[in-house]
């Protein structure tokens, strides 16, 4: 039950994701008479905005739980949707003056509600109630939410064909608003012993784990999991994965023309690469209940670097084919790592905290993706410059990898301060 909830609450965020928001896009540039350049730089204060604060949220999640920030977020989420509905009637009479600050409030909420806290709280659930098999638990969810996001630009198409955009976001608020919210409050739980029960359902069998890789004895606070160096590495991994695949698929059409290859070509990489990403992802869920992470995160940047490195080198049907399997392999590990990685290192007591600064540095990411593609070729006349300066940070990252082992202890002078407050 908490895999299907769980699974429906990341669903419920796709509104405030891009892919969700693509759908509504023309339109916006259309009602609100803005340059699509300047939706745009809305799209980007928005996201840049909404990820600042998500450490905030997550602290807040650890003190109320799931339930409760569940059921709030997806009300709250449901209105702004039916508030933005309403844009075209605030700005008729107005101008730039009005309409870009209205969009980027709105665009602040969508994404802090929707790709930030509504998808932070229901992976957390999820986390909190899985230990042995919360590496598969996670393939799961990470599979089926990757089926609907690519469904719901058709959806959404659908919804706006028959009702107009303002009709299909108002729909989906109160979708949101009254179902999806009475669903989360009726069954949203945010961990098993305070129901009298335990992750995975029971003691069950141990799986055997390396030393390093056994639970952690202390519950790290957000502090002291940014004073080690494994927060880092996998917080680097994922945000710079998170900046130039986000970045590469804003830019997918003009990237492909630049190398002399058509439109279709370009689009035609995501459906091969989401075939590779699901199965590898539940290979991938599978190992990490099994293995230390660190192989998961060289893994992660090796798929990266190829994937990086046949994107600014392509020139052949060779190289397209090594990006769609470095997008595969982005695509099946990013899910879990970003998952698994926190509370396997730093415990679950401030998970919310935790996972919310991770969340924070990788939409920030996705934010500047897409600028720094257009600035690269707007200042070198190529993509090549922002992926050449990617794959030197890749390269530093595996490096590091290696190095990041789950902390065995808390960090020394931390320990020494929690000992004098004691």
């Amino acid at each position: 039950m908490i895999i299907v909830v769980g699974t429906g609450g990341v669903l419920a965020s796709v509104v405030g994701q891009t892919i969700g928001v693509s759908a509504f896009t023309d339109h916006l540039v259309e009602a609100l008479g803005l340059a699509r350049t300047q939706l745009s730089m809305a799209y980007l204060l928005g996201t840049i905005s909404s990820a600042a604060i998500l450490n905030r949220a997550g602290r807040l999640y650890d003190r109320l739980g799931a339930r409760v920030m569940g059921t709030a977020t997806a009300a709250l989420l449901g209105l702004t949707l039916i508030a933005l509905s309403f844009l075209p009637a605030i700005v008729r009479t107005g101008s730039f003056a009005v309409a870009f600050p209205a969009i980027t409030v709105g665009f602040f909420l969508l994404r802090f509600l929707g790709q930030g806290v509504m998808s932070l709280v229901s992976r957390a659930m999820v986390i909190k109630w899985f230990e042995r098999n919360r590496g598969l638990a996670n393939a799961v969810l990470g599979s089926l939410v990757t089926l609907g996001f690519s469904s719901s630009p058709l959806l959404f198409s659908t919804l706006i064909a028959g009702y107009g955009w303002t009709g299909a976001w108002r729909i989906l608020g109160l979708v949101l608003a009254l179902p999806v919210a009475g669903i989360i409050l009726l069954l949203f739980r945010d961990n098993p012993q305070a129901y009298g029960l335990l992750p995975d359902g029971g003691p069950g069998k141990r799986v055997r784990r390396p030393v390093a890789e056994a639970p952690p004895d202390v519950d790290f606070t957000l502090s002291q999991a940014q004073r080690t160096l494994p927060f880092w590495v996998f917080t680097g991994l994922l945000t710079l994965s998170s900046l130039y695949f986000t970045g590469l698929t804003f830019h997918v059409v003009s990237v492909f023309a630049e190398a002399g290859l058509s439109a279709s070509q370009a689009l035609g990489i995501f459906l091969p690469g989401s075939f590779l990403a699901v199965p590898l992802s539940f290979l991938a869920g599978w190992a990490s209940d099994r293995m230390e992470l660190r192989f998961l995160g060289i893994a992660l940047g090796a798929g990266m670097l190829l994937g990086i490195a046949a994107a600014s080198l392509l020139t052949t049907p060779l190289s397209v084919v090594l990006l769609i399997l470095g997008m595969g392999i982005n695509g099946g590990l990013f899910g879990i790592l970003v998952a698994v990685v926190w509370p396997r290192f730093f415990g679950l007591r401030h998970i919310g905290a935790i996972t919310g600064t991770v969340a924070g540095f990788t939409v920030a990411g996705s934010a500047l993706g897409p600028y720094l593609f257009s600035l690269s070729l707007d200042l070198t006349g190529s993509y090549r410059a922002v992926g050449i300066v990617s794959a030197f940070a890749t390269m530093l990252l595996i490096a590091l990898a290696p190095r990041a082992r789950r902390p065995r202890s808390l960090p020394s002078v931390v320990a020494a301060d929690n000992l004098q407050e004691r």
